[in-house]
């Protein structure tokens, strides 16, 4: 058995843990002002956001630790470190988004009911703030957000907020000229359902992730093809794909040599396939070969 860590190449942290210390310290600025605000003039379309930039920053914190961890060095008792606490952060960052959706819709009900007279002009200038606080923390996770499953869902969050911020921007601005009232509550319901929107690629990519379930960048087919394109191997199976983090996959499997092939061609065969998976994004890979004469029964090839 051939046991082979190729290990991928870690995020800059210098500028991701920037990215993450200055969107925690603004958005957690801005929630306290923006619920200070919103309480003051019964916004609830304020109130709401300040909840969803809580939960954002609640996840910007988890993100930050999870990144901080998957650093550790592996040892006797977890041999691939704390990798997948990232995947774990992912998930519970889902969940805590899809919770402020249910508190948020069931507010925005009340409000539609009965909606409460505030000034305008007051909404929309807090909201314009917020507008500012999240695109420039969005802005720095711009560069990492397609290296890591976290990194993308901060930035992904801090820019849904900016919209959000903007919407509620035109509705302070509707309210100050017409007085409907109505308009806050019926932003807070749209604020809902742009979270459900931008979290539920991220609960079911952490979900599937968390079951060890094969990664969205890796195809088993494209992996079963490149195997059989090298000479000398047969077969492929007890194939088994899985993330060992939001970055990082390992795979298993076993290939089934023909009898002409040597032991140094077997060498040869199985550097050639490991530096072929290197680049469907596989970064941990142990083969086990074995010999024509001995094949393998139909279930498993």
């Amino acid at each position: 058995m051939s046991h082979d860590h190729h290990h991928h190449q870690p995020l800059v942290l210098t500028s991701v843990s920037k990215a993450f210390y200055i969107g925690i310290v603004l958005n957690m600025v801005f929630v306290v002002v923006q619920l200070g605000f919103g309480i003051h003039i019964h916004s609830l379309s304020l109130i709401s956001d300040a909840g969803h930039n809580f939960a954002d920053v609640a996840s910007l914190i988890l993100s930050l630790i999870a990144l901080k961890l998957h650093q550790v060095k592996a040892n006797e008792k977890y041999t691939y470190g704390y990798r997948k606490t990232s995947i774990i952060v992912a998930l519970i960052n889902a969940i805590i988004l899809l919770i402020s959706i249910g508190i948020i819709g069931y507010e925005a009900i009340i409000h539609l009911l009965h909606p409460v007279a505030m000034p305008g002009t007051t909404m929309a200038i807090i909201a314009l703030i917020g507008v500012l606080v999240n695109g420039i923390s969005a802005f720095f996770f711009f560069r990492d957000k397609d290296n890591d499953l976290n990194v993308k869902s901060a930035f992904l969050h801090l820019a849904a907020d900016a919209l959000v911020s903007l919407g509620i921007v035109i509705g302070g601005i509707i309210i100050y000229y017409t007085h409907w009232y109505w308009i806050d509550a019926v932003l807070s319901l749209i604020i809902a359902v742009v979270i459900l929107f931008s979290t539920w690629n991220l609960l079911t990519d952490s979900m599937k992730l968390s079951l060890d379930g094969v990664p969205n960048n890796v195809h088993l087919e494209d992996i079963k093809k490149t195997a059989l394109s090298i000479k000398g191997i047969l077969n492929i199976h007890h194939l088994h794909v899985w993330a060992i983090s939001t970055t990082e996959n390992a795979l298993t499997a076993h290939i089934l040599l023909s009898n002409e092939v040597t032991i140094e061609a077997e060498q040869h065969i199985k550097h050639e396939l490991k530096h072929q998976l290197q680049h469907q994004n596989i970064h941990h890979i142990t083969i086990e070969t074995e010999r024509e004469a001995f094949g393998c029964d139909e279930v498993d090839c």
